[in-house]
């Protein structure tokens, strides 16, 4: 007796359909990083107000105290002639304050493992410094604009033109955003957050009095005054005074552009290649 055999089905099996999670978007995660990091600048202001509260201190210090003997030694006639020569090194130093709260916030992230576990959730992982450096740079930019109106409060006057305030204020934020990504790789590099403020220190403090922010570059020793030429505050400052001011700029005009650029991409770079090295740890 011959076994029956049921006929083959020639059809292929349904196809089983699986939901992938959609890919992270960087733009769309950044935006939440910087919420996140405004939102903690909002709840914890002391290091909003420590980065606005030093370069105004030291614009109020050098114009009242020393602003008279500053403006006869460069031959001018009171502190109302130092003021102007006074403001575009008190600027660039406002935002190199911005160095210290950016380098002790990555440092804090690093440290206290929310970065530990945003690496296990969908996120894009370069969001997590994007958002951190955008949010630096706005709050950088705005102590800048509070400095700024404390100057024309104690009587600093500028006599630039529409494009020339423009200017400026792109000159400030390239700045803000070379050395913000610097900060960001900086506090990588530390393992607590008191170490980070001692790392940040130079460029938020040492390097402007190392310019032409407060005496001119003639008045230094020549060891000294061949240094502080070719530094990026100097750059920065001579080329923002001559902006505001109508002085000019030479040279300098595309070396702080220079080095802007360079510090700007090299942060960048050095800060994505520390954050892929500590998660392969």
């Amino acid at each position: 007796m011959s076994a029956s055999t049921a006929p083959t089905s020639t059809t292929p099996p349904a196809a089983v359909t699986r939901s992938r999670p959609a890919a992270p978007s960087a733009p769309r995660n950044s935006l939440t990083m910087l919420r996140r990091n405004l939102r903690h600048a909002r709840r914890y202001p002391a290091m909003t107000i420590s980065l606005v509260s030093m370069p105004i201190a030291m614009l109020l210090l050098f114009n009242y105290v020393f602003g008279g003997t500053m403006s006869a030694g460069m031959g001018g006639q009171g502190s109302g002639d130092y003021i102007k020569y006074l403001v575009p090194g008190i600027l660039l130093m406002a935002v190199g304050s911005g160095v210290l709260p950016a380098t002790v916030g990555v440092c804090t992230d690093m440290t206290e493992g929310i970065v530990t576990r945003f690496r296990t959730m969908p996120i894009n992982g370069s969001s997590i410094l994007t958002g951190r450096a955008v949010g630096a740079v706005i709050q950088t930019l705005l102590s800048i604009v509070l400095v700024m109106g404390v100057a024309f409060f104690v009587g600093f006057r500028s006599g630039a033109e529409p494009l020339e305030w423009l200017a400026a204020a792109g000159l400030l934020a390239l700045m803000c955003t070379a050395l913000t990504w610097l900060a960001v790789a900086l506090g990588q590099l530390v393992k607590a957050p008191e170490a980070a403020s001692s790392v940040a220190l130079p460029f938020s403090f040492l390097l402007p009095f190392l310019s032409s922010a407060f005496v001119p570059l003639d008045s230094m020793p020549d060891w000294l005054r061949h240094f502080a030429e070719w530094q990026p505050y100097t750059a920065f400052i001579e080329t923002l005074r001559g902006l505001l001011l109508g002085d000019e700029i030479g040279w300098y005009g595309p070396l702080a552009v220079g080095w802007g650029v360079l510090i700007a991409v090299g942060g960048f770079v050095w800060a994505r290649s520390l954050f892929r090295r500590d998660a392969t740890r």
